[in-house]
């Protein structure tokens, strides 16, 4: 019997998320899914009598099609997947790993090399498709949480399908608060940070674009930032773990970066001249996410944290910065976490990670669990 969480995680993706129409072609990305849940995902398709398309994807397999990659096999897989992309009106991916770092013996240039080449790829899929991106609840994913198996998958699905029409609502004075800020300044320990976020506007994200959801985001003007962050969760990018990462800026370039394989680090940020920039900023606030799991679609989510991205800009909230970098690294505020302020102007928003101002109290854990 397919569990019966299954089909509510599907009804959400098909009829909320993406809010499928009939006749509309969808293209699901399955990375290591098990088999009755792309079922599921296909029968909730049909019902809205929409149309499915499956890839079937994993993860050992692609770290021996970017060991193997060049200039040529990147630019044929571009034109591929460009054409398959631009055939449909929806995208939904799912991404499980048994392995987590399985990536993270492929060589810097390879693994920049074929994300360079295939941006394009991804720009069409964000800015002219319906699409969501959510993991898949692995024995890997509760091992890097910290949770048994079953304690990890009971969370996941109270997360993934909690009520994010709520969510939604209690949004909205924050989008609007950040549209109409100019200056930011962030501190915490080893933190004190200011750039400007006017004109740039600001998009709330309420589980139509990830699941899990739950945070607002804007961009900082591309110069503007000055000073120095110190991220105090782990990062995984491009198959390796990063810990301690510190990065300082100035006129809005990342002058220094420093971690705990700063080595690599500064590899990732040379990719391109934009991934010394920056390309969002963005506040978190999921009630049931409170502590890193080492990936990142729960990570930024986390109640009381913010994260500040080195690389691509998103066109809803543009800098103009371009990058096949796009790095979210996150600082919690809590304080529990060490605490720390984040201020829009000269009125402070959020202290120790819960939000201060009146119409925004609605967005503290109490209030929205």
């Amino acid at each position: 019997m397919t569990d019966p969480r299954y089909s509510k995680l599907a009804r959400l993706l098909i009829e909320y998320s993406t809010a499928l129409k009939r006749n509309e072609r969808i293209l699901l990305d399955m990375i290591d899914v098990p088999d009755e849940f792309t079922v599921e995902l296909m029968r909730a398709v049909r019902v809205v009598h929409a149309i499915p398309l499956v890839e079937v994807r994993h993860s050992r397999v692609t770290r021996e099609v970017l060991l193997g990659t060049d200039e040529a096999h990147a630019k044929t897989v571009r034109e591929i997947e460009m054409f398959r992309m631009k055939k449909v009106d929806a995208y939904i991916a799912i991404r499980g790993a048994a392995n987590a770092s399985e990536s993270s013996d492929v060589p810097g240039a390879k693994l920049a090399l074929y994300s360079k080449t295939l941006r394009p790829v991804l720009n069409y899929r964000v800015n002219k498709t319906k699409w969501c991106v959510l993991r898949w609840p692995t024995p890997s994913m509760a091992q890097s949480a910290g949770m048994s198996t079953e304690a990890f998958e009971n969370l996941y699905f109270d997360v993934c399908t909690m009520d994010y029409l709520k969510m939604a609502k209690a949004m909205v004075p924050l989008e609007r608060r950040m549209k109409q800020a100019d200056r930011v300044r962030i501190t915490a320990p080893g933190t004190d940070l200011s750039f400007s976020i006017k004109g740039i506007g600001a998009k709330m994200c309420k589980g139509d674009r990830n699941i899990p959801d739950g945070e607002v985001f804007s961009c900082p003007v591309k110069d503007s930032i000055n000073g120095a962050i110190q991220f105090n969760t782990p990062t995984l990018y491009s198959g390796t773990k990063f810990e301690n990462v510190r990065l300082e800026f100035k006129a809005g370039k990342i002058v220094n970066a420093t971690g705990s394989n700063t080595k690599r680090l500064n590899e990732i940020l040379d990719t391109d001249p934009g991934a010394r920039y920056t390309g969002e900023f963005s506040l978190g606030f999921n009630p049931y996410i409170l502590n890193p799991m080492c990936d990142i679609l729960f990570d930024e989510k986390i109640a009381g944290s913010l994260h500040l991205t080195p690389g691509q800009a998103y066109e809803d909230c543009d800098n103009g910065n371009r990058s096949a970098v796009h790095w979210d690294m996150v600082l919690i505020q809590r304080p529990e976490w060490g605490g720390g302020e984040v201020w829009f102007d000269d009125e402070l928003i959020r202290k120790d990670g819960r939000f201060v101002p009146g119409d925004l109290l609605p967005l503290n854990p109490n209030k929205l669990k």
